[in-house]
This record gives structure tokens, sequence and C-alpha cells, in this order.
């Protein structure tokens, strides 16, 4: 609970983003380093190679499932409670996981990915997080830092593989089960971290001054949360911009490595265009955020739309051994993302009351993570049906109507603030 005395938001926000950050950056190094190795056990434990993609949808389907389960305990409890449960659970899959290897149970192993998805759910609500006492001015730069310290995990976790090989070695597990030990540590530290250092808790603080100011509602449920959206259509094309950047880089980036390797490119080279991608996504979000507060939210949308046009159309024409090609294109798939998940998160924070935000926020995850999976089917069908190339250019047709939508009418009302 928050206090009745007065305090200094502006000290609690500092605060809030450092402790956010740093769980955010532990989190990415326990799920990045967990994705190849998820795989490359799924497929030895099925004796087949199509079972690697399991791990990966049983990731992205864990971040669903949970997203708004995550959202009511936030409201009722706050971020600190709702985060913390998300890492924990998290940890709880890396043990199931561990155990999979042990008992040599594909199930179990998927049961473990399915938790483990869950840690990616609390790091996109611990973005939302941050914008809780951020001044209006500064969301998106608040919002854009938790999630550049994703940088650190994703760039450190797939290089600790080795490392935690040998680690799983010399506890007598299976090599690829070691990833899953410093997954379980690092979302653990994560969980202390938040119960140790997010006082007061961000979100509690936001309610309890709307209370102060005589403006407080109604204890809000997340059910009500498309109850919000129809009255801000703003919202509403904050999540359509998250949703289709997020599906227009799953498609393009999960099928890359597969072209790559019909020019027997090397498995190194594959990883240095993915890592290239993951420094698109991550490293320059602080400048993206500062774009989105200084030129407005549309504006930077719609840039966004722009650079995953124009990475689409330098990889669709890029062939099998066009590595620098293929480099640039994933680079600004990442950077186009990057300015669609900010851009779109600030609509979704800017159009709803402080207290109403979790159930919101929520749902936007919740169709975020949606069209991940839905990418990533497509992905596999265009390219089985027909050719990379075709896949690159069909991700161009729903980020045309990213251009198109804050046209319509029940849009248009909005774009004047969303531009401001």
């Amino acid at each position: 609970m928050v206090n009745d005395m007065q305090v200094d938001t502006a000290q609690i926000q500092r605060r809030s983003l450092r402790v956010l950050s740093g769980a955010s950056a532990l989190s990415g190094v326990a799920v990045a380093g967990s994705i190849a190795a998820g795989g490359l056990l799924a497929a030895r434990l099925a004796d087949s190679e199509g079972a690697a993609g399991l791990a990966q949808t049983a990731g992205v389907l864990g971040a669903a499932l949970l997203s708004l389960p995550l959202a009511r305990v936030a409201m009722s409890r706050g971020r600190r409670a709702a985060l913390s449960m998300g890492f924990g659970i998290g940890a709880l899959g890396g043990l199931v996981v561990i155990a999979a290897s042990i008992a040599h149970s594909l199930l179990l192993l998927l049961a473990g990915c399915l938790l483990v998805g869950v840690a990616s759910a609390a790091t996109f609500q611990s973005r939302y997080a941050a914008t809780d006492l951020a001044e209006d001015d500064q969301r998106a730069r608040a919002l854009s830092w938790v999630v550049w310290a994703g940088t650190i995990g994703a760039v450190l976790g797939p290089n600790l593989l080795n490392v935690s090989g040998e680690l799983g070695s010399f506890l007598g597990l299976e090599p690829l089960a070691g990833p899953y030990v410093i997954t379980t540590v690092t979302l653990a530290l994560a969980v202390v971290i938040l119960m140790v250092f997010l006082r007061p808790d961000p979100y509690l603080v936001a309610v309890h001054r709307r209370a102060t100011t005589g403006i407080a509602r109604a204890k809000p449920r997340v059910r009500d949360g498309i109850a919000h959206l129809r009255a801000a259509p703003q919202a509403v094309l904050g999540i359509v911009v998250i949703a289709i950047g997020h599906l227009v880089m799953v498609m393009v980036m999960v099928m890359t490595p597969v072209h790559m390797d019909v020019g027997h490119a090397t498995l190194q080279i594959i990883g240095l265009v993915i890592s290239i991608h993951i420094l698109g996504m991550y490293a320059f979000a602080p400048v993206v955020g500062i774009l989105v507060d200084r030129f407005g939210r549309l504006p930077m949308a719609l840039t966004g739309t722009a650079i995953l046009i124009g990475s689409c159309v330098i990889a669709g024409t890029a062939g099998p051994h066009g590595t620098i090609q293929l480099g640039l294109g994933l680079f600004l798939l990442g950077l186009g993302w990057s300015f669609t998940l900010i851009s779109g998160s600030t609509m979704v924070t800017d159009a709803i009351a402080a207290e109403n935000r979790p159930s919101v926020q929520g749902l936007s995850d919740l169709v975020m993570n949606v069209a991940g999976a839905l990418g990533g089917i497509l992905a596999g069908l265009i390219v089985v049906a027909s050719s990379y190339s075709v896949l690159c250019f069909a991700a161009i047709i729903p980020l045309l109507a990213l251009v198109v939508l804050p046209g319509v009418p029940w849009f248009r009302g909005t774009t004047r603030a969303i531009v401001d």
C-alpha cells in the first residue's frame, strides 16, 4: 500500500526505471539464452528436427496465456507482485526443462518452455510499468529505456551457450540443459531485485495520486479492458501498430536462417545476421523514445512502418548468399519493430486512465504474442508454398494497412492528438 504522505514521484520514477531495467536485462539473458537450447533439446528428445519449432511455439503460447492474468495481479496488487510472479513462474519453468532432460520427456520439456515463456510476458509488462509515473512528454523515452535493457540479455544470453553447456556437464546434466540452469538463476535473481527494490510500487503510487485529486474510479477489472478500448480509438490503433509490427518482424526473421542455410551459410554467419537484427531491435530504443516524445506517436509509427517496408524489400531481393544485404535488411527489420513497439505502446498508455492501464496493456500483449505466433505459422506456410522472397513481399501487405488506418473515420478524430 501507498502511504498518505507526500511522495517524490520523480525520485520513485528514476528508481523504478533502474530496477525495471535491471530485471529486464536479467530476463533477457534467461530467455535469449534458452531459445536455441530449447529447440535443439526438443529435436534431440523427439529425434526429429521438426520438433525444434515446438519449443519456441510453447514459449510464445506461455507469454500469450499469462498476459491477462499478470495484468489482473498488477491491478489488484501492483507491478511488483505481477512482475515477480511472471519471472518466478519462468524460473520454475527452467527447473521443469532440466527435469525433462533427465527424464527424456518431450511433453515435460514443452511444459517447461511454456512456463519460461511467462517470463517474456513479464518482460513486456515491465515496459508499461516504466510509464506508470512518467510525465506525459517523457513516456516514450521511459518505456524505451526498459526495452533497451533487453539488449544486454539478447546479446549476452546466446554467447553464454558454451559456458552454460559446460556448466550443465559439470552438474551431471545434458549440456543443453545447462542454459536452463542460467535461466532459473537469472530469473530468480530478477524476482529478488523486484521484491526488494521496486518499492514503493509505481502503479499503486499512480493510482494513489489519482485518488488524492478526486478522480479515482471504482476498482478496475481486467474484463473491462475491451470496454475501455471501445471508447479509446487511439489505444486500439496503438495495439494494431504493435501487433502488425511484431507480426511482420517474426514472419521475416524466423525464415531468414532457413533462407541462408539454402546458400550453405555457416552457423557463425547466420548467427551474425541475427545478432545484427537484435541490435536493431534494442540498441537504439532510447533514441526512438526521444523521437516519439519529440515528434509524436503517429509520425514515428508511420516512420517505423516505412522502415519495415524498406527492410522487406531489401531482404526479399537478397539471394541466399547475400549476407551483407540480408544483414542490412534484418537490421532495419529490428529498427522498424522498435519504432512500432515504442510508439504503439505509448499510444496505448496515453489513451487509458492510470488505474485501467494494466487491463488494456494485458490485452495489448496478448494480441502481440498471438500475432507473433501467427506470423511464425504463416511464414513457414508461405515459404513451403513459394519462396523467401514471396514471404518478404507478402509481409508488406499488413504494413500497408497501417498507412491507411489513421484515415479511417473512427480513428480520424484522434489523429491530431496522437501527432501532437
